[in-house]
């Protein structure tokens, strides 16, 4: 049966709605009571947009094709849930995550696996009810879904930008009072040392400017000569209950 649902990305803006690699869905809720029971599950169909319409529904759950058959397929199937997890009453989550998954796709095994997408697309999804026998009910294909680019680094130009006169003004300026530290640092430096080499007493006056020593020991200081030194929940579906009897 075809449900008239048609599958789309949030129009709210939500944080990391579309990245490189992920995008979201609005959960549906309620349209496959109707056309399922409980021993159902609800997939997700993932294509690239020029091969959804040749894409065929797997006859069983075994021939469900994996994330890993992506670039030759183009086409995979994931986020197998119980249909008691899209009932209006089902205290989930409202959106869907398509590739949210960095863990999956080396376990080997038969689970379904909701890896990264390698490439930006556009992808079209659609909704997939899977009963005992195969399949039972499907949604119409979503509008295309383009991913986010990265840009090149071809793109980016090494180059600074004109600048402006005030710019060129203030450049100077700044160069200018960093000078000016620098000189009075010197001055400053240079002042202290000098002021550490020439102490004089208050009585007596300067001391002489040389004499002699032997093993050029220095003079000692007369008394009363000072030197002063100087100054940085989440709610987990039901497994699906085991197919009746026929």
């Amino acid at each position: 049966a075809l449900l008239p649902y048609v599958p789309r990305v949030p129009p709210a803006s939500l944080p990391g709605k579309l990245t490189a690699t992920t995008f979201t869905l609005e959960r549906p809720r309620g349209i496959f009571a109707r056309l399922a029971n409980a021993s159902d599950t609800v997939w997700l169909v993932v294509a690239l947009a020029n091969a959804s319409d040749s894409f065929r529904n797997p006859p069983s759950r075994d021939a469900v094709p994996p994330y890993e058959q992506l670039p030759t397929a183009h086409a995979y199937m994931t986020l197998e849930s119980a249909v008691a997890a899209y009932a209006c009453s089902a205290p989930s989550p409202a959106i869907l995550r398509v590739g949210g998954d960095t863990a999956c796709g080396a376990q080997g095994d038969r689970d379904p696996c909701n890896g990264p997408l390698p490439s930006p697309g556009p992808y079209r999804v659609k909704f997939l009810v899977m009963g005992c026998h195969g399949p039972k009910a499907e949604t119409k294909w979503s509008d295309p879904i383009l991913l986010r680019r990265a840009g090149s680094p071809s793109t980016i130009d090494p180059r600074p930008g004109r600048r402006g006169s005030d710019t060129v003004v203030m450049a100077a300026l700044l160069a200018s009072l960093g000078a000016a530290l620098v000189v009075a640092a010197i001055g400053t430096m240079g002042a202290q040392a000098w002021g550490s080499l020439c102490c004089r007493d208050s009585g007596s006056g300067a001391f002489p400017r040389s004499s002699y020593r032997t093993h050029h020991i220095p003079p000692a200081l007369p008394p009363g000569c000072r030197c002063s030194p100087p100054g940085l929940g989440c709610f987990v579906p039901q497994p699906p209950a085991p197919c009746p009897a026929k």
